[in-house]
């Protein structure tokens, strides 16, 4: 199937205001996979989990489905044999995207002896590389862990994506692109946030895995 992003809008109304900053993440994040970058993904509360949910939709088959490639296939049954096929026809490709929620001990212990709105910025100057790319989930665009994210981003010549609310608060001036959801209460903004990703999920999908 190919996915259309008018049907985002035909869906949500509201958000084709955002039309031009989502056609401008999907850029960012295409480039960032075709260069063999990563994307880390970070937020808290909601956006945490809404963090997670795009890692996820990114890492395994979402609308499309993404067979192994053939060389790992080969590779893999001429180590092993035909009795480890159930792995090469469960396995599935993915694209390379990893949230900097996802590491609990490291973070609550960062947080609790260091300083917890570093807890983001300190796993992105140890894993992050030019040409990665950091995407930040925050509402108000004021989280102090996702600005300082973005700080160490800028630094490295990470490039930056935000998810956020209508005023866009201090991210705006961080990040390379802004997605403001058209609403300033923090549920609504994560409301619209979660078809925008889908919507880049879908058309990231499209374009790396639409024609296999």
């Amino acid at each position: 199937m190919s996915y259309n992003v008018s049907k985002l809008f035909s869906l949500f109304p509201a958000l084709s205001c955002v039309e031009e900053s989502i056609n401008q993440a999907f850029e960012i994040i295409k480039d960032t996979f075709t260069s063999d970058g990563t994307m880390f993904v970070c937020g808290n509360g909601g956006s945490a989990a809404d963090a997670e949910h795009m890692v996820g939709e990114l890492m395994k088959g979402f609308l499309l489905p993404r067979p192994v490639n053939q060389a790992f296939k080969n590779t893999i049954l001429g180590l092993y044999g035909e009795e480890v096929s159930t792995i090469t026809s469960s396995l599935q490709e993915g694209m390379r995207a990893i949230s900097l929620n996802g590491h609990p001990s490291l973070t609550t212990a960062f947080g609790n002896d260091v300083d917890y709105s570093m807890v983001f910025a300190q796993q992105l100057y140890v894993l992050g590389r030019e040409n990665d790319l950091l995407v930040g989930f925050t509402t108000s665009g004021n989280s102090g862990n996702v600005i300082s994210a973005l700080k160490v981003a800028k630094a490295k010549n990470i490039k930056t994506i935000v998810f956020t609310g209508q005023d866009g608060g201090e991210s705006v001036k961080l990040a390379d692109c802004c997605i403001k959801a058209p609403e300033t209460e923090t549920y609504r903004v994560q409301e619209y946030h979660l078809p925008i990703y889908h919507a880049l999920c879908a058309m990231l999908e499209e374009h790396f895995y639409g024609s296999k």
